[in-house]
């Protein structure tokens, strides 16, 4: 059995009674990774030289009589789009192939006060831009679960990590579902918080108005201690929500008894896999059992989702990253006479086709005498979708439905068809839209690869979403199953 199969909260008892130390911890991490990565491809760049260092020290700690937090010595895989302090930044792009940041993230910030230890830096969809990691610039990261399908993206090294147990925890970062969809594919617990709960300083910026950094992880608990420490007021990020930060495992054992769950009609229309809506319809009775009751609602607004996500992302990204040039950092052509064609090469060949794609439709939404006919219209469809989840929530405490419509698809499937893999996003994208905080939890296998259960809630109320993630996850035995690699 792995040190990594067993909660947070056992590991880090051991470690108080020293019947650990940090240094088994990361000795684990990094005698999983030279077993399975070579398969897995999850990780781009390792820090193990420091990462062992750094145990040492907090070995040397165990031995006072100082107080420890939660994720004290707790090893930890960061998606490669968050920047870190003299640790290579790639966002998985040739573009960003050189990059040594100067400054951490604030959620990097955070981890390194709680005193966990960085493992290393995790695969993704090229600037987050994908729903496989197949749109990666360094290389395609597999399923644990079978590796000739997709583990999700773009956070798809996030999730396959901590499926394959090379790391107990992981961060991503989920803009339509990157979060969401890579742990339903994978099997784990992804959790994309309220927009603004996290500060998204030193986050790459795909779409400033929709991405949110966010925990993966092997069960609900530790999600939630894994929140704890990356949640609050960020004066260095203007979008960085001042609102209490409670304790988001207060309530993981108090059951649903009384709850009110939504169950919208969209989520299990045509195009849902028959066997994801029956996994649905299954976890709905668990939870009736547990004492929720759950009717059928509708979000109308919901079959315009897709289109307005992608034109409003799009278009922030158009923006975003037009800081990509080749002047100040990053990749820079050798062949070019002067500064025009030193920007358009250098961006031609820094870039993958999914992201010239994205730039591409941004930069004609926004153009002249397009603006209100595409992204403005965008934007009032959103706050329609917005409205459709708030008057949902004057009369249920969550949404419950599927993360995805279909399981893992096979590497290649989709590659040549962007409408069909961007549809793979279409039951997570609204949650985006509207800012709410939603999570998947593994609630069944098809053929082999994982399911997942996606509970959104309302507003900056993670611990009723929390609450009920756990309640299933009690009830069943999904989250307990591993891979075998």
């Amino acid at each position: 059995m792995s040190l990594f199969d067993l909660p947070m909260s056992e590991l880090h008892r051991k470690l108080h009674k020293k019947e650990l130390k940090v240094s088994d911890l990361v000795d684990q991490s990094y005698k999983r990774i030279a077993e399975v990565e070579d398969k897995v491809k999850a990780f781009v760049t390792l820090d193990e030289e420091k990462a062992r260092t750094y145990a040492s020290q907090l070995d040397e700690a165990l031995g006072t009589d100082r107080s420890f937090g939660t994720l004290f010595g707790m090893p930890i895989g960061v998606k490669d789009n968050i920047v870190t302090k003299n640790l290579r930044t790639t966002c998985s792009s040739k573009i960003l192939e050189n990059f040594d940041p100067i400054y951490d993230a604030t959620v990097v910030q955070k981890l390194q006060q709680a005193e966990a230890v960085t493992i290393g830096k995790l695969n993704m969809d090229e600037f987050a831009m994908g729903s496989s990691t197949e749109n990666s610039g360094l290389q395609v990261t597999r399923n644990p679960w079978n590796l000739d399908h997709v583990p999700g993206g773009s956070s798809g090294g996030s999730a396959a990590a901590v499926a394959a147990g090379e790391v107990p925890f992981s961060l991503g970062s989920d803009t339509g579902g990157s979060i969401r969809q890579p742990a339903a594919y994978c099997g784990v617990v992804g959790l994309k918080p309220t927009y603004g709960r996290v500060s998204r300083f030193g986050l790459v910026a795909f779409a400033s108005s929709l991405d949110q950094i966010g925990p993966i992880t092997r069960n609900v608990a530790d999600n939630a201690y894994l929140l704890q420490s990356i949640s609050g007021l960020d004066p260095m990020d203007s979008t960085s929500a001042n609102v209490d930060v409670p304790d988001f495992s207060s309530k993981l054992e108090a059951g649903v008894k009384g709850l009110k769950i939504a169950v919208p009609k969209e989520y299990l229309a045509e195009g849902v896999d028959p066997e994801v809506k029956q996994s649905v319809l299954d976890a709905l009775k668990v939870l009736e059992k547990e004492g929720a009751v759950w009717e059928e609602v509708s979000l109308p607004h919901s079959k315009y989702a897709l289109a307005t996500y992608y034109l409003i992302s799009s278009s922030e990204a158009s923006a975003n990253l037009s800081r990509f040039d080749g002047v100040r950092y990053g990749y820079r052509t050798e062949d070019a006479e002067n500064l025009i064609e030193m920007y358009k090469k250098t961006r031609a060949e820094g870039f993958g086709d999914e992201v010239k794609r994205r730039i591409m439709l941004g930069t004609f939404a926004l153009s002249s005498g397009y603006y209100d006919a595409y992204y403005k219209k965008a934007q009032q469809v959103r706050t329609l979708i917005k409205q459709d989840f708030e008057k949902i929530f004057e009369d249920y405490d969550v949404i419950v439905g599927p993360t995805t419509p279909t399981p893992s698809f096979k590497i290649g499937e989709n590659t040549k068809d962007p409408m069909t893999m961007y549809a793979n996003d279409i039951l997570t994208i609204p949650v985006n839209l509207a800012g709410v905080p939603g999570i998947s939890v593994p609630c069944g296998f098809k053929d082999g690869l994982p399911l997942g259960l996606q509970i959104i809630g309302k507003h900056f109320d993670e611990v009723t979403v929390y609450r009920v993630a756990s309640a299933y996850e009690n009830a069943t035995d999904y989250y307990k199953q591993k891979p075998e690699l």
